[in-house]
């Protein structure tokens, strides 16, 4: 469990540290040696100031790797930060300075190493206590954050609940326990927020990312159905060994404050790829809404010439575990769309928990062109950006659909859903709900950065051609 939550963290403190340790090279560089460091750099090693700071910025983010800097802690203070990062600075400054009476290299300016290995701890610490503080405040405001249930109320789920609370940077947080018949409750700090038997109704009512199954041995009869309805939905399920001291097939091993605990991932596990692939939906889409505002603004220009007001249309969808959020899209339907949707019920063009037609007589005239283009769709990178949705993946579904969703339907909602996706390349047209889930699920079940590029390049002949809506 430590690794899926703390991947991103690592990712960020490692790009931290690089790139201060090469902002920290060229300044020194530029105060040691003046207008011309660039020539005097170049003079003693051979090659480029940006190389050599890149070379260094390399090395000292290798070093903390090695010295085990990235790994999770359990019990993480300044002080013990501090004492890692110097004690790290004194192997680099001790292996260069070797190095270089081994070397014979006497050009190589020792007051500018002194310089950079007396500031960069400081620069090091300072930059993962701000990094850290920040992930702390915006987790604490509810964003980055994944919400777990106990399913348990003995002292054993109490503990593992208080184990988890007491690592913020984790980003979990505990919304409460579910009971098990014949438990005592004596121990439960958290609220009791149902029964362990109704957990499908619970995982329905609520935003639940992942769920502990800490039972005593006499209520396992109850983990087999909980780990059945956890896989079907998409939801992670984790069970402390040290609790239950007995062997439970599938998933791996982890290390959490010491002991054992058992994960059970449902759903794309690969924690790099998954943070890459926000990092992308970060990158692009802040690109994209840079490189399309003449667009963006001219399509809002037209629409409200055209339409009238408002330009944008904002919608609940329900996104990544059942979290909802707004969409934003351009109007491409007369004000009062959501309020004639009843009389055109029985002309649904989908089977299943979906509406769909396409000669809606809702549309305004620009409105088609929008959407046989899907030009309405651009604001959405705005909700790409902000992290409520992603470029590629699963159709943002309403609540009303949700509710009338099965149960295996339900498992689409454990990735964030997307601006397109294979439902989007592969059959647009398709009438049939169950089909649309078929190939969200054949998405979240073979997902890989190279299927998201694959789908990102193939939905831009659908949108020229206009076959995507």
């Amino acid at each position: 469990m430590i690794r899926r939550h703390t991947a991103a963290l690592r990712a960020a403190l490692m790009a931290a540290d690089a790139l201060s340790a090469m902002v920290l090279f060229l300044f020194i560089a530029s105060i040691r040696f003046g207008p011309d460091g660039t020539d005097a750099i170049w003079n003693t090693v051979g090659y480029s100031p940006s190389v050599v700071a890149a070379a260094y910025g390399f090395g000292w983010v290798a070093l903390l790797w090695g010295r085990g800097l990235y790994r999770f802690r359990v019990r993480w203070s300044i002080r013990s930060e501090l004492t890692d990062i110097a004690s790290t600075m004194v192997l680099f400054a001790v292996g260069t300075f070797s190095a270089l009476f081994l070397l014979r290299l006497p050009d190589v300016s020792r007051l500018f190493l002194v310089l950079l290995f007396a500031a960069q701890p400081i620069l090091t610490l300072g930059s993962r206590l701000i990094l850290r503080l920040a992930v702390r405040r915006i987790r604490s405001r509810g964003r980055n954050t994944s919400f777990m249930i106990i399913v348990g109320t003995g002292r054993e789920a109490n503990d593992f609940a208080d184990r988890i609370e007491s690592h913020p940077d984790l980003g979990l947080r505990v919304i409460g326990h579910l009971s098990a018949p014949g438990e005592k409750k004596s121990h439960v700090k958290r609220p009791v927020v149902g029964s362990a038997e109704a957990i499908e109704e619970i995982l329905h009512s609520q935003i639940v990312d992942e769920v502990a199954i800490c039972l005593p041995v006499s209520a396992w009869g109850l983990v087999e159905p909980i780990t059945r309805i956890c896989q079907e939905e998409g939801r992670v399920v984790r069970v402390p060994l040290d609790a239950i001291g007995i062997p439970f097939p599938g998933g791996h091993v982890e290390e959490f404050d010491g002991a054992p605990v058992l994960s059970l991932v449902y759903g794309p596990d690969r924690v790099l790829g998954m943070v890459t692939k926000r990092l992308l939906d970060v990158v692009l889409s802040a690109a994209a809404l840079l490189i399309l505002s003449p667009v963006l603004l001219a399509i809002a220009v037209v629409v409200r010439l055209q339409d009238g007001s408002p330009v944008f249309f904002r919608q609940v969808r329900v996104g990544l575990h059942g979290r909802p959020f707004v969409v934003y899209k351009f109007r491409t339907m007369v004000p009062d769309a959501e309020a004639r949707l009843r009389e055109l019920q029985h002309r649904n063009e989908v089977r299943g928990h979906a509406f769909k037609l396409t000669a809606d007589p809702r549309l305004s005239r620009i409105g088609r062109r929008l959407r046989r283009a899907g030009l309405d769709e651009l604001p959405q990178l705005w909700n790409v950006l902000i992290g409520e949705m992603s470029l590629v993946g699963p159709r943002p579904p309403l609540p009303r659909e949700v509710a009338a969703y099965d149960v295996w339907h339900r498992r689409r909602l454990s990735m964030k859903p997307g601006i397109t996706g294979l439902w989007q390349i592969g059959t647009p047209r398709e009438q049939d709900f169950d089909r649309w889930v078929a190939m969200d699920l054949d998405y979240i079940d073979r997902w890989s950065l190279w299927l998201d590029l694959k789908i990102m390049l193939r939905t831009i002949p659908t949108m020229l051609s206009g076959q995507g809506r």
